[in-house]
């Protein structure tokens, strides 16, 4: 189950900037006057098409759902009547055929925008940031950060949740290297300290929130069993939502931290445990499955924890912007994350960043079924981040994509003539051994992160 969910949570994601990419493509083509005939998402096959009445263009659903594309009538393409030759994408001025090439990449920006403010203006609920611990090893250690500081702002933007406060903090410590962060001491006054990381010791983007080395408050739940995942170790062993851990292998267990502990530290070995259920004392034998997680191997149950929220809601908060604030706040987060996806690649390019970094179809499946699972906000966050990176990456000049096209309008722009279709084909040619090469390694990596 947990695989067909991805599957189709993938599929729906593709689907969804698939088609604001190329409905970007489709729309400024027919503004600035080209004949569309058709708009595709997906590739192969098609399993439905349609036609409007007084539409020119064939609607297609593909079968290979990895991509989409906008056919324009195109003399270089086939032949074309006399009486449309002014409606060829090839016949249009450079300044026309520019903005219709940018436009997908663009409408994959504005589609993250909208995306980040939806987010803002429904809002989330999460953890109050307020300092629980702070790590040895942290670079916040010796800030002026102290336990039970409040976290209101990072570089004067207000935050109420942890994690808006450690995302805030973790892009903006990739971006420059250092971020300001405003904290609610105990007493109540207000102070800022500067986080920072040295010259040639930035983290990788995965580890910048453990480098930190901040941890929120939490509260000491008890060791209730809230949802299993079907499949799983504790599904296949028997436990169920509501189970009360008493005891693992004869060891008392008295908080929900101490029950994770126990299920980590004993990957592919069997724990008897004794739970508690409808006032009935049960036995069971759990065995965690090996799984490895950052460069460590543990065990994983899959099960979640239930909160009781009466006991617990003074440890939670809500973040939401409206008005002018969240248009702001959504535009600051969709510059924000373009600047630092192209950071990021330079930064592999150079070999700063390890290509770990690179996430491939099962990834991205991964993702998406598990924030589908999760709920609306975090299956729009996912969109945001994918529909930015699909739209930066689209404008680098590589040839096969948009900014490879957009790059020859360019040398077109300044000689007054355009490329030479000899010139361009071999460029397209190594353009499309590059796009290859690095999705294959994309795919290597997920099947490496998957079988551990």
């Amino acid at each position: 189950m947990t695989l067909i969910i991805s599957i189709v949570s993938f599929i729906l994601v593709l689907a969804i900037l698939v088609t604001v990419h190329e409905f970007g493509h489709f729309w400024v083509a027919r503004k600035c006057g080209v004949k569309v005939l058709r708009f595709s998402v997906g590739f192969g096959k098609p399993l439905l098409k349609f036609t409007r009445k007084n539409d020119p263009t064939e609607y297609v659903i593909a079968g290979i759902p990895l991509g989409g594309y906008v056919k324009m009538l195109d003399e270089r393409e086939g032949r074309v009547e006399e009486d449309e030759k002014h409606l060829a994408f090839n016949n249009k001025s450079l300044f026309s055929r520019f903005l219709i090439v940018l436009a997908g990449p663009v409408f994959n920006l504005v589609f993250a925008f909208f995306a980040f403010w939806l987010i803002l203006t429904l809002g989330e609920r999460g953890f109050k940031p307020v300092v629980g611990n702070l790590s040895e090893s942290g670079v916040a250690i010796h800030s002026g950060i102290d336990i039970g500081d409040e976290i209101v702002a990072i570089n004067d933007r207000p935050v109420s949740i942890w994690r808006v406060a450690a995302g805030l903090m973790a892009s903006e410590l990739l971006d420059s290297g250092e971020v300001d962060v405003t904290i609610a001491k105990t007493g109540g006054q207000l102070d800022t300290v500067k986080l920072s990381f040295q010259a040639g010791d930035m983290p990788e983007p995965n580890e910048v929130v453990n480098r930190i080395g901040i941890e929120p408050l939490l509260p000491r739940l008890k060791p209730v069993i809230g949802d299993v995942i079907k499949g799983e170790a504790a599904y296949q062993a028997g436990l169920k939502k509501g189970d009360l851990i008493l005891m693992v292998n004869q060891r008392l267990v008295g908080t929900w931290d101490e029950w994770v502990q126990l299920t980590r530290s004993n990957p592919d070995t069997p724990m008897a445990v004794q739970v508690q259920r409808n006032h009935e004392t049960l036995r069971l034998s759990v065995t965690p499955k090996k799984i490895t997680e950052k460069n460590l191997v543990i065990g994983r149950i899959g099960v979640s924890v239930f909160i009781d929220e009466d006991q617990t809601q003074d440890f939670y908060s809500n973040y939401s912007l409206s008005g002018f604030s969240a248009i702001v706040e959504a535009a600051t987060q969709t510059i924000n994350y373009s600047v630092l996806t192209v950071k990021l690649i330079g930064r592999m390019i150079i070999g700063e960043a390890s290509i770990q970094n690179l996430s491939g179809p099962i990834s991205l499946a991964q993702y998406a079924g598990k924030t589908v699972s999760i709920g609306l906000v975090p299956f729009l966050k996912l969109l945001a981040f994918v529909s930015v990176s699909l739209g930066v990456i689209n404008l680098l000049p590589i040839p096969m994509l948009d900014g490879g096209h957009l790059f020859f309008y360019l040398i077109e722009a300044i000689k007054g003539k355009p490329v030479s279709d000899k010139t361009q084909g071999v460029f397209m040619r190594l353009g499309m051994f590059v796009l290859l090469c690095v999705m294959l390694l994309a795919v290597f990596i997920d099947v490496g992160r998957l079988i551990g």
